[in-house]
């Protein structure tokens, strides 16, 4: 059964007026002055307050009042807030910096690739300036060479020539032999 009357009216200035900080401490507040956080008072289920039963009719039920739990300190959420976030934005700044130490040591490394590579088509191109000195310097004997192949050439043609006449010479010495 409902209350009915002045108990009513109690029962819903009691619900609707908040719970004033001079009122008798709670269970959330006890645990929070012995050094717990306000994440584990969080946890802790709600205590529910009892209205003492003032009805003298034995089979009336007076409603119970649903307590909030308290409400953690703002300044320390805050606080905890603010050390989480600079505790990511250090870890963020490190994982950056880690990330340009690296970057610097890779350019490092391709400069002296580069330098190495330098250093060879240096040393490719005075070899190969080198080369052509030296193949200059030869040109007037493998010109030489050239001259003479030709002057073989041409003996060796001479020589077909000559050996193809004194076959005939000896084609017709036998021809006149035999008559």
């Amino acid at each position: 059964m409902a209350a009915i009357g002045d108990e009513a009216a109690a029962m819903d200035n009691i619900s609707r007026s908040p719970r004033a900080n001079s009122g008798p401490p709670n269970a959330a507040d006890d645990v929070r002055s012995h050094g717990e956080s306000a994440e584990d008072v969080k946890e802790a289920p709600a205590p529910v307050v009892k209205k003492p039963n003032t009805n003298s009719d034995g089979g009336v039920e007076t409603a119970e009042e649903a307590v909030e739990p308290a409400e953690p300190d703002i300044n320390e959420l805050c606080t905890d807030m603010f050390e989480k976030m600079a505790v990511f934005l250090q870890g963020e700044l490190t994982a950056t910096c880690e990330d340009y130490r690296l970057l610097e040591n890779m350019n490092k490394l391709t400069s002296l690739k580069y330098m190495e590579m330098k250093d060879i088509s240096i040393n490719i191109s005075r070899n190969l300036q080198d080369l052509n000195n030296k193949y200059a310097s030869l040109q007037p004997y493998l010109d030489q060479i050239n001259q003479i192949e030709e002057q073989v050439s041409s003996l060796e043609q001479a020589a077909y020539k000559l050996d193809a006449y004194s076959k005939k010479l000896e084609a017709r010495f036998k021809k006149l032999e035999k008559r």
